[in-house]
């Protein structure tokens, strides 16, 4: 590929990247605020959730690519938009608690998508391998809910939802493959959101799910 066409690609690359980051971070900033909350912690304790529910993910993905220090600590848009949403959150928390369980699963499947996507596209951008940037694109989705749910002492929903990782691969799966097959990245980035989003909402309605071991 040219020069000047690599320039052009690394810039929307990185503008995707922003995007899905940014609108990942405010989904499951809200989803944070909620989950703390409902475990009865305080204001301080809502926005301490939501900061890891929302940026967790994120953070271990940086770190393990090398892009240090990482984003949510570099840029203070991620920082200022989860305290934002949190206090935000807790401050009309009578109005966000009577939002339909369909609506909350949508926006959770939307924020799984965004950040699977924001993490497989910024772990190609730094000359990772596909599988391992499928890997950091899982792990940027669900990294973030694993930690809230350890801190507020429950079984991670990573490990017993109904394809839920498993979604978040496969959205990072079809933008690599996407991107293999000539698409621009912004086109496989709105596929690999497709792709996660549909799968994940479809799982929830037809409560699909991974093989179980039956034991006893």
């Amino acid at each position: 590929m040219p020069t000047l066409s690599i320039r052009k690609v690394r810039p929307n690359v990185e503008a995707i990247v922003l995007a899905a980051d940014l609108a990942g971070t405010f989904v499951f900033a809200v989803e944070g605020a909620l989950s703390a909350m409902r475990g009865g912690l305080d204001l301080l304790g809502v926005m301490v959730i939501s900061f890891v529910a929302a940026l967790g993910g994120g953070v271990i993905r940086d770190l393990l690519i090398g892009d240090t220090p990482p984003n949510a600590i570099r840029d203070w848009r991620y920082p200022a938009l989860t305290f934002a949403m949190g206090l935000l959150t807790f401050i009309f928390h009578s109005a966000v608690q009577q939002f339909p369980v369909g609506l909350v699963t949508v926006l959770d499947a939307a924020g799984l998508a965004l950040f699977a996507v924001a993490g497989v596209e910024k772990a190609l951008l730094f000359g990772i391998r596909p599988f391992v940037a499928m890997l950091m694109g899982t792990v940027t989705g669900v990294g973030g809910g694993v930690i809230r749910d350890v801190l507020l002492a429950g079984v991670p929903l990573v490990l017993h939802a109904d394809i839920y990782a498993t979604a978040a691969f496969a959205g990072a799966f079809v933008v690599v493959a996407a991107r293999r097959s000539g698409l621009p990245p912004s086109l496989a980035a709105l596929a690999g959101d497709v792709a996660c989003f549909v799968l994940r909402v479809l799982a929830v309605s037809y409560g699909w799910h991974l093989p179980k071991a039956s034991l006893g």
